[in-house]
């Protein structure tokens, strides 16, 4: 099998997948837990931006709000 990847949450100490997995019962996997950035997070820095994390955060989503 190809490597799979797919969104998942943590809730109440398990992973809870997006989508169902196309896997059979049983199946052993292995899993590598990589954080989802945001394109702030991947990006802060390379502008030479001097205002904080959450304020660019803000404006992005300001950004996206606008027609």
């Amino acid at each position: 099998m190809t490597p799979l990847v797919v969104e998942a949450t943590y809730e109440n100490g398990a992973l809870k997948v997006a989508q169902p997995l196309p896997l059979r019962e049983h199946a052993q996997v292995r899993v590598t837990i990589e954080p989802k950035t945001t394109w702030a997070d991947a990006t802060y820095g390379m502008l030479g931006w001097k205002g904080s994390h959450e304020q660019l955060e803000q404006i992005l989503a300001e950004a996206e709000e606008l027609p």
